[in-house]
């Protein structure tokens, strides 16, 4: 009986073992060929040394993640030992953890070439999106039926070589001949020693093993990611989403917010950040003019901007008015996130990113935020209005806008209806458009203006709008020449850059007393470069154009972020005087600007959490102050967290 019993354990043992096996080979396998398959996307001076170190950190990283899917199968072992014709439900098992695995695996080449990253925080971002859309937006660009049927083939073909792998027994005469004890106690030892491997990560403590937030070993980001297996990706997205939603934001004392405070903004405003974020018009810089729009142009990099891809010519139009005498161009702007919501939570509020999910929150619905855009440009005379090509339901961007104060918002039902465009808007030609016709010169006018062409599906008939892709395929690398799917995305770069154009000159033409700010919403979507420096990655433009502009009129050496935009506008065209509130500063003085992850000047780029650790020069070699730019950091996040989360008074009683 007991031998019978021992028997039963030792094959259970056996497969338990076996699928630990299978698993870990196949996450290997996965790693291998991504690595493979997206070579290029390798830093230049990455040797086989270092891509070796990859595989070997990725495969310990792995062993966790194998011993969390065994886990998952002990669900079926467990059934078809209770019953043996549920073996079936093991089938089922098998099955179902082998799709989610390689559906993954399949998803993770696209995603790294959208995001440069393993599956990370934006799979949340995504939850906020219009499901729909996404969904057609998958279809769409990213042949989702045809690869999902891919995948179900190929999981049905592995899930009949692990069944085939369970029931395989190998023939070593001297197992076979050992006593059924002592089997129990090998297969025990065994699974104790996976077991431990799996717990740490490849090391027998967390001292030595790998998990993913040490797993960044290497100084090539797309190794560093290729370590980190899809599961443990989505759980590092997962752990910061959970760290983000545990503290509401960032995390400050009330001491902590006042002490920052007073380091920005060198006042002592005691407990009230109204008194610190209060600042007061020099006088007018400009003559004030009739209509200001503020263009935030999706995906609008700042790279094709540059000399150096200049042969692409996707921005020639845009160039064409940083050209003119009228114009103020900088590319020493970080856009305020890493998607369009960030931007349009800074372009509405005025208040930098602090890991607050603004267009949702109670807080932000309530009433407009002190350093509110469309109140502040009220008090300046203008009539404020709200445009955005896709639907009011994106973001809930109708009901946040409106109640932070704008007067009008539009959206794709006040476009043509027989407009063409995707899931996400109407064409940007049809929403420039829409504004012109609105526009009242009996009035004073004010307009934030948020495209959606520049944005998958990518589905614009760029031949019939004149797009020249001969041009494009000249100023290529020779390898990228015959990369359709690029050249389709720099044509939808070129289109979104030349309806801005014709929108700037069509109104400069018929009404001259306008003033156009042009920012990209944010980078970090797709470069030449499969390496790009965190400037061309990152970085995007600022263009402000119209009557009374000049050159000279802010120094060549401004650098910010997002949430200087609205103050630079103010101080242009404010009386002597007027008070408004603001995180940011007006150019006119600033030369620091931060990000959700990173800082810049006129000379230099960094990761926020190095501070000058690792800076990339794309100037000269000139650094900021340490301990200055480390304040200025924490100090516009704690300000703005406070601000977003509990409102002016600055009150430790309201941690509770």
């Amino acid at each position: 009986m007991l031998n019978k019993i021992l028997l039963g354990l030792n094959k259970n043992l056996t497969k338990i073992i076996k699928t630990f096996i299978f698993f870990w080979l196949l996450l290997c396998v996965y790693r291998l060929i991504f690595i493979w398959g997206m070579s290029e996307y390798l830093s230049a001076d990455s040797g086989h040394n270092l891509i070796l170190t990859a595989i070997y950190s990725g495969a310990k990283l792995s062993l966790q993640t194998a011993g969390g899917l065994t886990l998952c199968m002990l669900i079926g072992f467990i059934a078809e030992t209770i019953w043996h014709r549920l073996k079936y439900f093991r089938y089922i098992c098998s099955f179902v953890i082998l799709f989610i695995t390689t559906l993954l695996f399949v998803a993770r080449f696209p995603f790294y070439q959208q995001f440069h990253s393993g599956f990370n925080q934006m799979l949340f971002t995504a939850m906020h999106e219009d499901l729909y859309a996404l969904f057609i937006s998958l279809v769409e660009e990213f042949q989702l039926p045809l690869k999902l049927l891919l995948v179900i083939v190929l999981v049905a073909i592995l899930n009949y070589a692990f069944n085939k792998f369970l029931a395989y027994s190998f023939k070593v005469k001297r197992w076979q001949i050992l006593p059924e004890k002592i089997k129990t106690v090998s297969l025990l030892m065994c699974v104790y020693v996976l077991g431990t491997l799996s717990l740490y990560g490849g090391g027998w403590s967390w001292k030595s093993g790998v998990n993913w937030e040490n797993a960044g070993i290497t100084n090539d980001t797309f190794l560093n990611e290729s370590i980190l297996d899809d599961y443990q990706a989505i759980y590092r997205a997962y752990a910061n989403q959970m760290r983000m939603e545990a503290c509401n934001g960032l995390s400050f004392s009330a001491q902590n917010v006042r002490n920052l405070a007073k380091s920005l903004t060198n006042k002592d405003g005691g407990n009230d950040l109204s008194i610190y974020l209060a600042k007061e018009a020099t006088g007018a810089k400009i003559e004030k003019p009739k209509h200001i729009f503020v263009i935030v142009s999706e995906s609008y990099a700042n790279w094709p901007l540059l000399d150096k891809y200049s042969n692409l010519h996707i921005a020639d139009n845009m160039k064409k008015i940083i050209a003119e005498d009228d114009t103020i161009y900088t590319s020493h702007m970080l856009p305020s996130g890493s998607s369009t919501v960030g931007a349009l939570m800074t372009m509405v509020t005025g208040m930098a990113n602090s890991n607050l999910y603004l267009t949702t929150m109670p807080e932000a619905l309530a009433n407009p935020y002190i350093t509110a855009t469309a109140p502040q440009m009220k008090n300046l005379g203008y009539e404020t209005s709200f445009w955005y090509a896709g639907p009011a339901t994106w973001e809930n961007i109708q009901e946040f806008t409106l109640a932070q104060g704008f007067d009008n918002f539009y959206s794709r039902g006040n476009i043509d209806p027989n407009a063409t465009g995707s899931v996400w808007g109407a064409d940007d030609e049809y929403l420039y458009d829409a504004i012109f016709k609105q526009i009242d010169d009996n009035k004073m006018t004010f307009s934030v203006i948020l495209n959606t062409s520049n944005h998958s599906p990518f589905n614009i008939d760029l031949e019939k709008e004149g797009f020249d892709a001969s041009k494009v395929i000249e100023g290529l690398p020779d390898k990228e020449k015959n990369n359709q799917e690029l050249i389709k995305e720099l044509g939808h770069f070129w289109y979104a850059d030349k309806m801005a154009s014709d929108f700037i000159n069509k109104v400069k033409a018929k009404y001259p007393d306008s003033l156009f700010i042009f920012v990209g919403d944010h980078a970090d979507r797709y470069n030449i470069d499969k390496v790009p420096t965190m400037y061309e990655r990152y970085s995007v433009p600022l263009i402000i154009t119209g009557k009374g502009i000049q050159k000279d009129l802010l120094p060549e050496d401004m650098a910010g972020s997002q949430i200087d935009i609205m103050p630079t506008v103010i101080d242009l065209i404010a009386p002597e005087g007027f008070t408004y509130y603001s995180v940011g500063k007006s150019l006119s003085e600033n030369k620091l600007g931060q990000s959700y992850a990173f800082w810049i000047t006129a000379d230099a780029i960094g990761n926020t959490d190095d501070l000058v650790e690792k800076p990339q020069y794309f100037n000269r070699e000139v650094l900021p102050d340490r301990t200055v730019l480390e304040n200025y950091i924490n100090g516009v996040r704690a300000i703005s967290w406070w601000l977003g989360k509990y409102g002016t008074i600055i009150d430790e009683a309201l941690l509770q």
